[in-house]
């Protein structure tokens, strides 16, 4: 405990600090200078100011027509990546250095909670507080870069029984990514650019389904090994990689396992604007555990077709993926099929209306000589499905679920949206990973019910974001149905509602 505490007051003294760097900043800046002031005050005021706007001016080189790329820019989102770098500016750092921190700060409620893993009574609110904090240091704006990244993971107000904490919500004082790369942007006068990382790194593929660096979730995947692309820029691009993924503890420090490997091939072209393409293989082989039936060796062959939104026009997204191998002493089938349709309209806010359609196949019969349920791999749910953190009833796994959206931009750098999903179980007899309940007689029917969400993002900044977001849970008739084996809680049948607010500051 007294650890514990050290380190709590650490990240509180750090916090506090940058909000008195922020607010003096704030203040300097804008304080205005009294006209009767001496010319000594003037040139004093004067001088703050183009301390200031040297700052300002060092951190934009790390956005816009002035970036510098960073050695993890070709590995995730470039929202992860590109935001202007106001500590490091104001410490004089050289170009060929990266240096920010991060935190985003979570307030998080959920009611009725429904995992068999919880104890408290029915009607009991459950509120935690979700805190991750970041640190990047990278060195290098050439052929040759190097970057760590650590993070810090964790929950508070999780002292009752039924708190959500596990190994997605806490990860204390860990290396998110340590690695070096090398990048050769035009191979043998062919115009071709390449890359190589070698170490800790964090993934983003595709659509992010199956491979994802966590945006929402308070801990993140992590892979340690290799990693290869080639490509010509905005028109398509070849990656693969040969990865060990990071175990993720609580409180020790992640490590990998010999006994789990993760390797894959990924494709895109986007020389046609009306469909872009992308195809892609990855192969797993996790036999970690101790009981062979949980042992897991298979390939997800994927193909995903898309056209990005525009004003006055249809968009879509139509991407398949399909599991064969074996899954402990039993062949493995399984797939998941996602489709999406939209269109954004010309009038003010801009509203984009889109219907979607998501299906995870279930074992037909568990426990038989086939299983069938789908393998969400290292993928990320919260851009289509539903929130996570200590709600996220539902993974890409054992589900049917049609639903609708409606995304509105009242204002510059402020979108509002709201979401309503339809939520059945592909198999009535199979488990879902993200409920852990299950009526093996199949008796409990498949309806879970349906969710309806809003939602409300404000960027204030590149380096200042606000994001909060409702969703009520209407149960089906699954859950009033449930057998006493299944352990449901007490009051684990009654409509769920979750709430979040949250703050994400970087400098």
């Amino acid at each position: 405990m007294g650890k514990v505490a050290r380190n709590v007051k650490v990240w509180m003294m750090t916090g506090i600090g940058m909000a008195m760097v922020i607010s003096c900043t704030v203040v300097l800046a804008a304080e205005p200078t009294p006209s009767n002031s001496s010319s000594l005050t003037i040139k004093k005021a004067s001088a703050y100011g183009d301390f200031f706007k040297r700052i300002k001016d060092r951190s934009e080189a790390q956005n816009g027509k002035n970036w510098k790329e960073t050695a993890d820019a070709s590995l995730i989102q470039g929202k992860e990546t590109q935001w202007n770098r106001y500590l490091k500016a104001a410490m004089g750092l050289p170009d060929f250095v990266d240096l920010g921190i991060e935190n985003r700060t979570r307030f998080e409620s959920v009611s009725h909670p429904w995992r068999s893993t919880a104890k408290i009574g029915g009607g009991r609110t459950d509120s935690q507080l979700a805190l991750r904090s970041r640190v990047r240091f990278g060195l290098g704006n050439g052929p040759l870069r190097f970057l760590f990244e650590g993070q810090d993971a964790r929950e508070y107000f999780n002292n009752n029984p039924g708190d959500f904490v596990n190994n997605t919500t806490v990860d204390e004082w860990d290396i998110l990514q340590l690695f070096g790369s090398l990048t050769v942007d035009n191979v043998l006068g062919s115009g071709l650019r390449t890359d190589w990382h070698f170490g800790r790194m964090t993934l983003d593929l595709g659509s992010r389904r199956y491979v994802a660096r966590n945006d929402f979730r308070n801990t993140t995947n992590a892979f340690d090994g290799f990693h290869w692309q080639i490509g010509k820029a905005d028109t398509w691009r070849l990656r693969t990689f040969l990865v060990e993924p990071v175990i993720r503890d609580e409180v020790k420090l992640d490590e990998q396992n010999k006994e789990f490997l993760f390797w894959g091939a990924y494709v895109e072209n986007l020389q046609i604007p009306w469909m872009n393409m992308e195809a892609y293989y990855y192969g797993l082989n996790d036999q970690r555990q101790h009981n062979k039936d949980l042992h897991r060796t298979y390939g997800t062959y994927g193909f995903r077709l898309f056209k990005d939104p525009k004003v006055s026009e249809f968009d879509y997204e139509l991407e398949g993926a399909v599991q064969v191998g074996q899954l402990g002493q039993v062949d493995h089938f399984a797939y998941n099929p996602n489709a999406q349709v939209g269109y954004t309209f010309n009038v003010p806010w801009t509203p984009q209306f889109l219907v979607h359609y998501t299906y995870a196949s279930g074992t037909r019969t568990p426990g038989g000589s086939q299983s069938g349920t789908f393998d969400p791999l290292f993928g990320a749910r919260r851009f289509d499905l539903m929130p996570t953190g200590i709600f996220g009833p539902f993974l890409r796994s054992n589900i049917s679920s049609p639903g609708w959206r409606l995304v509105v931009n009242p204002a510059k750098r402020v979108t509002m949206q709201i979401k309503q999903r339809f939520w059945y179980l592909a198999q009535g007899t199979a488990v879902n990973g993200g409920l852990l309940l299950q009526d093996s007689t199949g008796g409990a029917g498949n309806y879970l019910g349906n969710d309806i969400e809003l939602r409300a993002t404000w960027a204030v900044s590149q380096n200042l974001e606000f994001d909060a977001g409702y969703d009520h849970w209407f149960k089906g008739s699954y859950f009033k149905r449930l057998p006493a084996s299944a352990n449901l809680p007490q009051g684990g049948n009654k409509d769920t509602d979750y709430f979040y607010l949250s703050m994400r500051i970087r400098l």
